[in-house]
């Protein structure tokens, strides 16, 4: 599974492992550190219109994410 462990995943990898605990597609957003890698900065979890019930997030297209993500250790 994926784990804050300083490991690299791809994108699918941790969106699908998080889709796969909360059950909806997480927007994932990225930063970079000072070696240039892409971290994963923060995870969105979308909610409808009303704001009573969370759905898919769609796909945005800033999320400044790499082909490989790290996964640092806190």
């Amino acid at each position: 599974g994926v784990q804050p462990d300083g490991g690299s995943y791809s994108l699918s990898n941790i969106k699908g492992a998080i889709q796969n605990a909360v059950g909806f597609a997480p927007f994932i957003e990225c930063n970079v550190d000072s070696s240039g890698n892409s971290q994963l900065y923060q995870v969105y979890l979308c909610v409808d219109t009303s704001g009573a019930d969370f759905i898919d997030c769609p796909v945005f297209p800033h999320g400044k994410c790499g082909s490989e993500i790290e996964f640092p250790t806190f």
